[in-house]
């Protein structure tokens, strides 16, 4: 982290973004220019390397990809449901192979067959690439969204006026009340860390300084998890709604919505959201005479997993390379340029419009006493009824796979729970988990986001865990030695052992995970063993014969 290159960035705020300027530089040629890059750094006050090395860590600002026409999802659930082989095959009859690239998950999770063309993600197969080329069909993709018991996050939105009401009787209370009541409702953060939200907004209330942000970390790249797109883009004001009022607890005026490149639909959707609020006198200064001023900024991410990690993501909206920062300090006392700012996750602010409007101890009382509220869980399409569904906490996963994911189309020996750092559930534990943070943690796994990705029966589990290292050294944002080095030590490991007669010695493999785990700066090194360990306790029998 540079503080002088935070407080570079942030001086034309962020109407005038650098980050948000590298990405329209990258238009229409896919890479910004060395001129452009140099152009920009003279704008900003700092130097072509930084321009230079912001550009070229993400997919599609980096030279490499210059020219891509065409990306193909390489996502866990697509890998493990084995459709992007033909995908690619069908797309070299109409792209020259240097044309086609890669997305890692497109959301397209309940149907497969993802990839992204001309601006517009596409999946399930239904439509032929000559179709799709021609423009003769349509991109909506169509998944069953539905709530067990109380339907909340999943709730049909209404008008503007009686949505934002709760918002407007808020402004008009004082900001301790409001916050109490969000604390009282024990939310936690539902981007997989679980931390209380209350205690976070109230660390950015309490901090100095006039200026705060709140950002919406809508950078979902968890392979399998796609509520946070089906927020976005079917209930867009629930995530503006939990901003505005996360902006009025903690004094901040200035809100970001950082939408990863892979959404471009969602991005659209928030942006007219946004247009419509401002029509409606919701935003701006002065909002319903309450002498609070609250405005908004879409961010397009331009594609990379770190983002995800709350640090990166806002050195990313700096325009530096999204680097994890070493805590503390913590975003709430100096965050996006060097201000206080709270970051949390899609549907964690979606959570604050039931919470507002009926009173936290409502939201308390569903679930379980140390996770409540109700939790939105991704179903690939290896269940029968792939989907999205609202489930309170502490509902029993047995019921989530056989009830409403009505089984698995095909067998199914394990399931990836959380996205790739989550843990790896063989089938014998589903009986034995509620949906809830404690029940997997204690068991020895991780909620995490709670997608769902499957792992079949003809899968091998050590291609899972070369899968797992793989992505994981190709995301990391290199600040690291043990997460840089080590997940790709791990990676050429499981491959060595899958292509050749070669045994990986447990003691070093051991170490590698034990390194990773304890030396890793954040949870994308340090969260990597846990599904290896679960892979190598459950499938021992299976994973024998790579290791001696």
């Amino acid at each position: 982290m540079s503080e002088n290159l935070s407080e570079l960035s942030g001086r034309k705020g962020l109407k005038d973004n650098l980050f948000d300027k590298l990405g329209q530089l990258a238009q229409p040629s896919g890479t910004p220019s060395n001129e452009d890059l140099e152009k920009l750094a003279n704008e900003f006050l700092i130097g072509t390397a930084n321009t230079y090395g912001t550009a070229t860590f993400y997919d599609f600002l980096k030279p490499e990809n210059k020219g891509k026409k065409v990306y193909v999802c390489n996502g866990t659930a697509c890998l493990c449901a084995g459709t992007q082989e033909q995908v690619i095959s069908d797309l070299k009859g109409h792209f020259q192979e240097e044309e086609i690239g890669h997305m890692t998950c497109l959301g397209r999770c309940h149907e497969n067959h993802a990839f992204h063309y001309d601006g517009k993600n596409y999946s399930g197969g239904q439509h032929t690439i000559a179709e799709i080329i021609n423009q003769s069909n349509t991109t909506e993709d169509l998944y069953t969204v539905k709530a067990l018991t109380q339907q909340i996050l999943t709730a049909p939105f209404t008008s503007i006026e009686e949505y934002y009401a709760p918002f407007k009787a808020a402004l008009h209370r004082k900001k301790d009340a409001v916050l109490e009541q969000i604390k009282i409702s024990n939310i936690r953060g539902r981007g997989g860390a679980g931390f209380p939200m209350g205690s976070k907004l109230e660390f950015c209330k309490k901090a100095p300084g006039d200026v705060k942000f709140i950002i919406c970390n809508a950078d979902e790249g968890d392979p399998g998890a796609y509520s946070d797109r089906y927020l976005l883009e079917h209930q867009p004001h629930a995530v503006l709604f939990g901003m505005l009022v996360s902006g009025y607890v903690t004094g901040a005026h200035h809100g970001v919505v950082y939408i990863r490149a892979e959404y471009p639909k969602s991005a659209e959707i928030v942006q007219q959201a946004i247009d419509d609020l401002r029509s409606n006198g919701l935003i701006g200064e002065n909002i319903d005479n309450s002498s609070f001023d609250f405005d908004f900024k879409v961010i397009r991410a331009q594609g990379s997993y770190i983002c995800g990690e709350e640090t990166a993501l806002i050195n990313s909206i700096e325009g530096q390379r999204p680097e994890v920062r070493v805590r503390p300090p913590y975003p709430a006392q100096r965050g996006l340029f060097n201000k206080p700012t709270v970051v949390n996750n899609v549907e964690t602010l979606a959570a604050l419009h039931f919470i507002i409007k009926n009173g936290g101890k409502v939201w308390k009382d569903i679930g379980t006493e140390k996770s409540s509220g109700t939790k939105l869980i991704c179903l690939d399409s290896f269940f029968c009824n792939p989907g999205l569904y609202e489930v309170e906490m502490g509902t029993p996963l047995s019921v989530v796979v056989n009830e409403l994911g009505g089984g698995f189309k095909r067998p199914v020996k394990a399931m990836q729970i959380g996205g790739p750092l989550g843990g790896l559930v063989p089938v014998s534990r589903i009986d034995d988990l509620t949906i809830d943070f404690e029940s997997f943690g204690s068991n020895g796994f991780l909620l995490g986001h709670a997608s769902v990705v499957c792992v079949p029966e003809d899968f091998p589990i050590m291609k899972f865990i070369e899968h797992l290292f793989d992505f994981a050294s190709y995301e990391s944002c290199g600040k690291c030695f043990p997460c840089r080095l080590g997940t790709k030590r791990g990676q050429e490991l499981a491959t060595k052992a899958l292509s050749s007669d070669y045994k990986i010695d447990q003691a070093l493999f051991d170490d590698l995970l034990n390194t990773l785990e304890q030396g890793s700066l954040c949870a994308h090194g340090g969260g990597i063993p846990l599904p290896v360990r679960n892979a190598l306790e459950y499938f021992e029998d299976e994973l024998k014969q790579y290791f001696n």
